[in-house]
C-alpha cells in the first residue's frame, strides 16, 4: 500500500537529484531532511505539523560550493556528516551542526538556531562526474576511522575514500561494471553494498574484500537503475529507475537452487509504483526511524513522500 503524504516544490530552481533524511532526530522527533539540486544547492528541511494534517517542510539552512548541478548526497550512520557530490567531479564532505539533534549542538558548539554546516574536506578523483555517494562500516580494513565513503560516477568506476589523521584519501578504485555507475546501497549489517549501473546491472560487493560481483536481481527497470538503497530493519531494497517506477525488492530465503550459498542471497520484486513520477527517478531513501516511509525525487521538480506496507 502506498500513500502520499507531503510533496514540496518550493526551494529550488532546477531539477531535484537527491533526497536524504538525517538518522538523527531532534528532541521532538522532528524529521531533519537534505536535498540536492541542479541548481547546485544543498537545502536542509525541518518537518512541522500539526493535529490536522501530516505537515510541511520548512528550509533551515542552504549549502553552497559546488560550481554546478549537485547529483547526490547521503548522511553518516550518526548525522554527524552529510557528503554531496556532482557534475564537478569532487565529493564534499561537511560536518552537521543541528540543534536539538543527537551528536548535534545540543550539547554546545553551535550557536546559530538553524544549524550550522562546516566543510570538511572536498575530494578529488574521479575522472567524470560523481553519480552517488554513501557512507559505510571501516570494519578495521580501511584507514583510522570508524568510516568510509564509497563513490561512483561515470567513469564507470566505484572508489573507497577512508580518513586518517583527520585527512580524506582515496584508499581504492574498484572498476567492474562497463558503464557508468549510478547508485550505491549499504545493507543493515553493513558487511555488503549494491551498486546498480547504466550497463543494466546491480552487483553486490562484499565490504571486507570489495572484489567480489554477482547479477542476483532481476531485469525490471526498462533503462537503467538509478538508484537503490536498503532499508535497516525489514532489509527491503527500494530502487528507482529510468522508467519513471519504484520498486521494492525482498531477498528471498531457502537459497537460490543449484550451487547457491549464502553468499549468493537471489532478489523478487515484493511492489510496484508505476509512474511514481512524472519522468526518471533519480533518488529514492527509507526513512531511518520507522521503515515504513519512503522519500523520492525525480525528473518533474517534486520531492514525494510515500508509506509502505510489507506484503502479509
Amino acid at each position: 500500500e502506498w500513500k502520499l503524504i507531503a510533496t514540496i516544490r518550493e526551494g529550488h530552481s532546477r531539477t531535484i537529484r537527491s533526497v536524504a533524511f538525517a538518522p538523527t532526530s531532534s528532541t521532538l522527533g522532528v524529521p531533519i531532511l537534505a536535498s540536492a539540486s541542479f541548481d547546485g544547492k544543498v537545502l536542509i528541511w525541518e518537518h512541522f505539523a500539526d493535529e490536522e494534517n501530516h505537515g510541511t517542510f520548512e528550509p533551515i539552512a542552504q549549502l553552497e560550493g559546488h560550481e554546478n548541478e549537485i547529483k547526490h548526497l547521503a548522511w553518516n550512520q550518526t548525522g554527524s556528516l552529510l557528503a554531496s557530490c556532482g557534475r564537478d567531479k569532487t565529493i564534499w564532505i561537511w560536518e552537521c551542526f543541528l540543534p536539538g539533534t543527537v551528536g548535534g549542538s545540543a550539547s554546545g558548539g553551535g550557536g546559530d538556531d538553524e544549524g550550522e554546516f562546516e566543510c570538511l574536506a572536498v575530494l578529488q578523483g574521479h575522472e567524470g562526474d560523481v553519480k552517488s555517494i554513501a557512507f559505510a562500516l571501516s570494519h578495521g580494513q580501511w584507514g583510522e576511522g570508524d568510516e568510509i565513503l564509497l563513490s561512483a560516477s561515470y567513469d564507470n568506476s566505484i572508489k573507497v575514500w577512508a580518513e586518517e589523521s583527520g585527512d580524506w584519501y582515496c584508499a581504492a578504485t574498484l572498476a567492474v561494471h562497463t558503464s557508468t555507475v549510478w547508485c550505491l546501497g549499504i545493507n543493515p549489517g553493513g558487511v555488503r553494498f549494491l551498486s546498480g549501473s547504466e550497463d543494466g546491472s546491480m552487483a553486490i560487493w562484499k565490504m571486507y574484500t570489495a572484489t567480489e560481483r554477482k547479477r542476483l536481481f532481476p531485469r525490471e527497470h526498462a533503462v537503467s537503475s538509478t538508484d537503490g538503497l536498503w532499508n535497516s530493519g525489514h532489509g527491503r531494497i527500494a530502487s528507482g529507475g529510468g522508467d519513471n517506477c519504484i520498486q521494492i525488492y525482498r531477498e528471498e530465503t531457502g537459497g537460490s537452487g543449484a550451487g547457491s550459498s549464502s553468499d549468493a542471497p537471489k532478489f523478487a520484486i515484493e511492489a510496484m509504483a508505476i509512474n511514481a513520477h512524472d519522468g526518471d527517478v533519480n533518488c529514492v531513501k527509507w526513512y531511518p526511524r520507522d521503515g515504513t516511509s519512503l522519500v523520492s525525487c525525480g525528473d518533474d521538480g517534486a520531492v514525494r513522500i510515500w508509506k509502505y506496507s510489507q506484503a502479509g
